[in-house]
């Protein structure tokens, strides 16, 4: 058997793994949201902790499927946030704290993350974007600032992370863009219940549909990006090569500059 094809059957198995744990979090993500639906708790507590590490093992082994390794903070980030999602079903203020923190961690992963890719390279549409999230999140701390009590300074922090999220996800794509938005607004939803306001209809389901369907987007879009960025170099790498292979064709063949020939001595 050659390289090649121990190369492309160990490939073939990653991505038939990839493709299986992306099974495994489409599955897990339905059946906590039906369980949601159906008011089943001990369900949801069940699944939510799976969630976020499926979708990292899934994002891994997606990323050695292509030949190529992950992003480093992308696991990190997602593996917190299942810390996360862990200490917020405690139910208990130091839990959600430490929830917070556990979040607010994944959040400097993924910002990290966007930057280094030249998330904010596009310096006018970076501004523009963050002018936009600026604004909505002036709008939504003030709205929200009368009723959170004790964790006004907290949240109000929390915020501006999740909103550099969100600005810098925009930086990659319109996936990871829509990812950092749905981030934005399911950890709103979860502040208007910290303030005690109404809640709107399946409040909690929209919460956790807005919020996977938003890491599914970061993780995806980020994938996506490492393999069109590759393709890009790749194409400019041939071309590179092409042009400096054509320039030597010439100059073997005679077609590249003239050289300068002595003058022919003249008769008489």
């Amino acid at each position: 058997m050659s390289i090649r094809t121990t190369t492309r059957a160990v490939l073939g198995g990653r991505l038939r793994s990839a493709a299986g744990l992306l099974g495994g979090f489409a599955a897990a993500s339905a059946t906590h949201l039906g369980a949601i639906a159906s008011g089943a708790s001990v369900l949801q507590n069940a699944t939510k902790p799976a969630l976020m590490p499926l979708l990292a093992a899934h994002s891994v082994a997606a990323a050695a499927g292509a030949g190529r390794r992950a992003p480093k903070p992308l696991a990190p980030a997602l593996l917190l946030s299942a810390g996360g999602d862990v200490l917020l079903q405690l139910k208990n203020d130091t839990a959600f704290l430490a929830g917070m923190g556990s979040f607010a961690a994944a959040h400097i992963c993924y910002v990290t993350m966007f930057v280094r890719r030249g998330a904010l390279t596009d310096r006018r549409r970076a501004l523009v974007v963050a002018a936009a999230y600026a604004t909505a999140w002036v709008a939504m701390v003030g709205q929200l600032w009368p009723d959170l009590g004790d964790l006004r300074i907290p949240v109000a922090g929390y915020s501006l992370l999740l909103a550099s999220t969100a600005v810098t996800s925009a930086g990659l794509g319109w996936r990871t863009g829509l990812g950092g938005a749905l981030f934005l607004l399911s950890d709103t939803l979860i502040a208007t219940q910290l303030a005690k306001w109404r809640e709107l209809p399946g409040h909690q389901f929209w919460i956790m549909a807005t919020y996977v369907l938003a890491q599914y987007l970061l993780a995806s879009g980020t994938l996506r990006h490492e393999h069109e960025h590759e393709h890009e170099l790749g194409h400019e790498h041939e071309l590179g090569h092409e042009h400096k292979h054509g320039h030597g064709h010439e100059h073997k063949h005679g077609h590249g500059p003239q050289q300068q020939r002595k003058p022919a001595p003249q008769a008489g």
